[in-house]
């Protein structure tokens, strides 16, 4: 059996419904970075109470995707650079570290789950032409499953309930398309080989060799982009 993210829950009350509806809208730029948010508009929007409005605020705030200021009130974060390379230099570190716990801890059918799933990643068009590298929310994502496949509750909190949906909302921002689409798949793939050798020392290596190298490649668009 599979793994499970012990941090999703399935919705069942309607803060839970409110917060992955607006979870979602954040994530994917219906919410503009930076706007404020307007309580309520919302409470109006969604057809619920105040009360029922904060819940899925408050948890939006814990993944960090709303701040919430005494007196100033809610806005959506803002998307700036300095906020993505920090994201990308405490992914490096947390990730690498689930990295090496999933080569000591994934299960075979779990390996095997994410080379078939490679597989079908490289029948991606954009990835064909190495133009993009967009993997779907969640199951399909490489990294989120290298996450749960380290089988470390605290991990998984930390970067599936935490930052998350707080990077895929950067990417969503900045852009899918790269240079780097088709050697960061390769580098997926021998992640996933030093998984399966029980490497857990290389695996972190690679993992924070090519979060690193997204990084950088992030710092070169921005640099070529000031000096245009």
């Amino acid at each position: 059996m599979l793994f499970e993210n012990p941090t999703k829950q399935v919705a069942v009350t309607t803060a839970d419904k409110v917060f992955e509806q607006m979870q979602h809208a954040i994530v994917e730029g219906e919410f503009a970075a930076g706007s404020k948010i307007s309580e309520p508009e919302l409470a109006k929007h969604y057809q619920i109470s105040r009360s029922t409005l904060r819940e899925a605020l408050n948890r939006l705030e814990k993944c960090h995707l709303i701040e919430r200021k005494a007196n100033v009130g809610s806005r959506v974060v803002d998307c700036t650079i300095e906020g993505l390379l920090e994201l990308y230099i405490t992914r490096e570190a947390l990730e690498g570290m689930a990295c090496r716990q999933a080569a000591l801890n994934m299960t075979d059918d779990e390996i095997v789950a994410m080379q078939q799933m490679l597989s079908k990643h490289a029948d991606s068009a954009a990835l064909k032409e190495g133009v993009a590298y967009y993997q779907e929310e969640g199951d399909v994502d490489f990294h989120y499953k290298v996450i749960l496949g380290s089988h470390n509750k605290q991990l998984i909190n930390l970067i599936c309930g935490q930052l998350y949906h707080l990077v895929r909302m950067y990417r969503c921002q900045f852009g899918m398309h790269s240079p780097r689409a088709s050697r960061a798949f390769a580098e997926h793939s021998h992640i996933i080989q030093a998984i399966s050798d029980r490497d857990g020392e290389l695996a972190e290596l690679l993992m924070r060799r090519h979060i690193a190298a997204s990084r950088k490649n992030i710092e070169n668009k921005i640099a070529q982009s000031k000096d245009s």
